[in-house]
C-alpha cells in the first residue's frame, strides 16, 4: 500500500497532483497551463538526487503521495542551478495574468523556501497529496509517519511546510499530527513527533 515512489511514478503523481493542487481541491484548468502546479510542488523535488517520496498504490497506480527534502537549503541551490531553466522553458520567463504570479515566483525563485522557516530547527519541507478517495482512511497519517522515521534515520531533527491559508481541512491534519503554526501558513515539526504520528 506504501511504497518508496519511483521515477516511473511520476505522471500519476503529476495527476494527484494537479487534481489536489487548488487547496486540496481540482485544479484542473484553473491556471494558464495544467503542468504549472506539479512543476512548482512536485516534479522538481522528483528529479531531486536526494528525494523522499512514498507513494500509497491500491494496485492500480498512485493515489497519493509525500515528497520532502532532508536539507531545504540544499534543495534551493540545486533548484536554482538545475529546475529554473526548466520550468521558464515549460512555462516562458513571465506568468500568463496575476493570478498565477505566484506560481512563477515559485518556479523561478527557489530562495523562497529558505526564508520560510528556522532551517536549523526544521530543515526538512515536505508536500502530501492525496485523491479524495484516499482521504480519511488514515493513509495520510501512515505517509507522514514512514517520511518521519525517514528523517530520524538520518538524524533530520524538524520539518516544515506550507498551507494555504484558506485550506482549512489541511490546516486541521497537521494539527492533529502534532504540527505548530508558528505563523498563518505555516506548518513545523520535529522529526521524532512526526515519526511516532
Amino acid at each position: 500500500m506504501i511504497r518508496q515512489a519511483s521515477i516511473e511514478d511520476l505522471g500519476a503523481m503529476r495527476r494527484v497532483c494537479v487534481l489536489t493542487g487548488d487547496s486540496g481541491r481540482d485544479a484542473t484548468g484553473r491556471w494558464s497551463d495544467d503542468g504549472l502546479i506539479p512543476d512548482v510542488y512536485l516534479e522538481p523535488y522528483m528529479r531531486y538526487p536526494d528525494r523522499l517520496a512514498w507513494v500509497v498504490d491500491e494496485g492500480q497506480g498512485p493515489v497519493g503521495y509525500v515528497i520532502a527534502v532532508a536539507d531545504t537549503a540544499a534543495f534551493a541551490d540545486w533548484w536554482r542551478r538545475e529546475w529554473v531553466e526548466e520550468f521558464v522553458v515549460r512555462h516562458g520567463p513571465v506568468a500568463a495574468d496575476e493570478d498565477e504570479a505566484w506560481l512563477f515566483t515559485g518556479g523561478t525563485q527557489p530562495e523562497r523556501m529558505v526564508a520560510l522557516a528556522d532551517l536549523d530547527a526544521f530543515p526538512a519541507h515536505l508536500h502530501v497529496d492525496l485523491l479524495p478517495e484516499a482521504q480519511g482512511r488514515g493513509l495520510g497519517r501512515l505517509l507522514l509517519h514512514t517520511l518521519g522515521g525517514e528523517l530520524v534515520s538520518r538524524g533530520v531533527p524538524g520539518v516544515h511546510l506550507g498551507v494555504g491559508t484558506d485550506n482549512l481541512g489541511a490546516a486541521a491534519f497537521y494539527r492533529r499530527l502534532g504540527f505548530d503554526e508558528p505563523a498563518p501558513g505555516l506548518m513545523t515539526s520535529p522529526s521524532e513527533r512526526l515519526a511516532s504520528a
